[in-house]
């Protein structure tokens, strides 16, 4: 055990390899096995705050989901790490454990070298299959055949390139699906629905790959360098995963499933360590596409329950995916045999120039200014053709900002001259992006000044005109506790402007009311499904914009833990049909935000990214501005032009 160990550090080579051993010895997991998914198994708030003020380091168990292919049967078992033994192993019939990267190259290696898709391919005029990609998705459960209802199934797209090191996602080969069965790489069969000639599009991003005549079209003048230098270090501290920096405290966790988790959120005011969030994290991404066609109807992703986006988290680079003076953290996970593995670099760590934090010239006195620092922690992943970037910020007065950035490659199709392309863009000569949505749900267990909050929904109302408001001009505002989970069920309002407020009524700030973080709302998209959707079916929770719930430790995915094939959402709507009370409790906060992409021409061949984000906000949890202390930025600092060349310094980044 290291100096810096905390028992909510992820697990690390040793330990996934010490899981794998026990349970090949306990229950001859290996050969013809999958290791889907291990994790740590967190130690509750009770045991972490133990540990913190005592050293009692609690029990370290992993949560272990296996596969026996041959079977295609799902077990879990809970292993401890401390006393060197498995806990339970438990058989869960009717249940698909998660696809892992390792299935998803195997499935292409399978296909392509298949015979039958070699010669279905060649009827097309595809023969070189070093060209071709074979994308396999899960299958889902919409119009499950009963032949194969018992059955692990993969369903692919199918992407030629060009050439060598061509975007495979400008070549598709429409009409054209294999299903296979994950278990035994078995091709069952290939979908063959229509036929459509290849039109000629610039489908490439790669500068080598860009043709000539449109790389020398550009008429965009270089830019001049920009350099982001902390010469004397960061202001930051990072002592194993605990991150510190102007008056906040918290740990960065890692696992399969969320990726990157942050934890014990507390800050520094004046001397009172003051705790804000136990847990911060996404439990679910579903995106659907909205177009019924052949060649759609099947894709819609859970890229967190069905795959898991830690799996999927990319290495970062300086000098382009992170600027200025960065610490990283790697991130260590397992493939199939359990074998570990390191992500190097998964996890950026720097600060932020954003501008100014606060400003005001007075007409005697002078201005003051304060220019804004931000903490920022990110991670990337490559989901297949998208990117999502997230990033989670720290500011100096308190908030803490959410941001995702969506970026990468849309899936496309042609269509035949003259016929129409309803549920898409046109991006390309006869090529289409269908119209589709990006829906996160993050998971916050918030914990303002303790595990005993209230959430109230928050309203301005407009006060009628009348005698006591003859000009029409007030506002009142409307807070409405929130007391039990179908209270919790909340969606957001534009013309109240509804957000949310997590409140310890238990306390009271230095004027007498209660200390509050608010949830402020964006990109809260509409589900825009029919109730009696298949596809909604299986995930509910996105029917509203925020539940709330009491913290259960086992209630953690909310579309349920078992996404892959499933029917129907066991997660959030079964829940909360208890009711339970959610007043003055240790609550949690489900919000689902996200995209809803209507494609653009602008978004190919490669789609700037396009950014979402929320914030949580401290609503008179300080007694006053807690930034008012920031010093001012040194003058040789700032470009003027009074200032000499020679003193001054390049301008931050914004």
């Amino acid at each position: 055990m290291s100096d810096t160990f905390h028992p909510l550090d992820p697990l690390s080579a040793v330990e996934f390899n010490r899981i794998a051993e026990l349970l090949a010895a306990t229950h001859d997991v290996g050969a013809g096995w999958r290791y889907c998914s291990i994790e740590l198994a967190e130690p509750s708030k009770a045991e972490v705050s133990a540990f913190d003020s005592a050293a009692t380091v609690p029990e370290r168990r992993a949560l272990v989901v296996c596969l026996e292919c041959a079977q295609n049967k799902t077990y879990k078992a809970v292993v401890s790490l401390t006393d060197g033994a498995v806990v339970s192993w438990e058989y869960l019939p009717g249940v698909q454990a998660n696809f892992t990267v390792d299935e998803w190259e195997e499935a292409d290696e399978a296909l392509r070298t298949h015979p039958d898709v070699i010669a279905a391919l060649a009827k097309r005029g595809i023969t070189d299959m070093g060209l071709v990609f074979m994308d396999t998705w899960t299958y889902g459960d919409v119009v499950m055949p009963e032949k194969y209802k018992d059955r692990r199934l993969g369903w692919s797209d199918t992407w030629v390139r060009t050439t060598d090191g061509a975007n495979p996602y400008a070549g598709p080969v429409n009409g054209f699906h294999c299903v296979i069965d994950m278990n035994t790489m078995e091709l069952l069969e290939i979908e063959e629905t229509f036929t459509v000639d290849t039109p000629k599009i610039m489908g490439e991003y790669v500068p080598q790959h860009i043709p000539e005549r449109i790389r020398n079209a550009s008429s965009r003048p270089p830019i001049q360098p920009l350099e982001i230098i902390q010469p004397d270090g960061p202001s930051f501290t990072l002592v194993g995963n605990k991150l510190e920096w102007q008056n906040w405290s918290l740990r960065v966790g890692f696992n399969y499933r969320e990726g990157m988790t942050l934890h014990a959120i507390t800050y520094n005011d004046n001397g009172r360590v003051r705790p804000i969030a136990s847990r911060l994290s996404f439990a679910e991404m579903m995106v659907p596409y909205r177009d019924h066609c052949d060649d759609h109807y099947r894709r819609t992703a859970f890229d967190i329950g069905e795959w898991g986006i830690g799996f999927m988290t990319t290495s970062l680079e300086l000098g382009c995916d992170c600027l200025g003076e960065i610490r990283y953290l790697d991130a260590t996970l397992h493939n199939s045999k359990g074998e570990p593995f390191t992500i190097t670099n998964a996890i950026c760590i720097h600060e932020e120039d954003n501008a100014v934090l606060w400003k005001h010239v007075d007409h005697n006195g002078g201005a003051e200014t304060r220019r804004m620092r931000r903490l920022t922690v990110s991670f990337h992943v490559t989901v297949a053709n998208y990117e999502y970037l997230v990033y989670w910020r720290f500011y100096q007065d308190g908030n803490i900002e959410c941001e995702v950035r969506a970026t990468g490659i849309m899936v496309v199709s042609h269509f035949a001259e003259g016929a129409a392309h309803p549920h898409g863009s046109l991006v390309d000569q006869r090529t289409y992006a269908p119209f589709h949505q990006h829906f996160l749900v993050a998971r916050m267990d918030l914990d303002v000044d303790g595990t005993d909050n209230t959430v109230y929904a928050t309203e301005t109302e407009i006060v009628p005109m009348g005698p006591d408001n003859p000009y029409g001009l007030s506002l009142r505002q409307k807070n409405t506790p929130l007391r039990t989970e179908e209270e919790g069920k909340q969606d957001f309002d534009w013309q109240s402007q509804r957000a949310w407020k997590v409140v310890n009524d238990n306390t009271r700030n230095g004027l007498g009311t209660a200390p509050a973080y608010k949830l402020v709302p964006g990109a809260a998209i509409p589900s825009m499904f029919d109730p009696a959707s298949p596809i909604f079916a299986r995930c509910k929770a996105i029917g509203h914009t925020l539940w709330v719930t009491p913290n259960n430790p086992d209630e953690r995915w909310p579309a349920g833990e078992f996404v892959n094939q499933s029917k129907d959402d066991h997660g959030l709507p079964e829940w909360t049909q208890a009711n339970r009370s959610i007043e003055n409790t240790d609550v949690v906060l489900w919000y689902v935000f996200g995209i809803h992409h209507i494609t653009r021409p602008e978004d190919w061949p490669i789609m700037p990214v396009d950014t979402v984000n929320f914030w949580l906000k401290p609503v008179g949890f300080f007694d006053r501005n807690p930034s008012i202390d920031v010093a001012p930025t040194p003058s040789k600092a700032c470009h003027a032009e009074h200032v000499p060349k020679e003193e001054a310094c390049h301008e931050h980044d914004r």
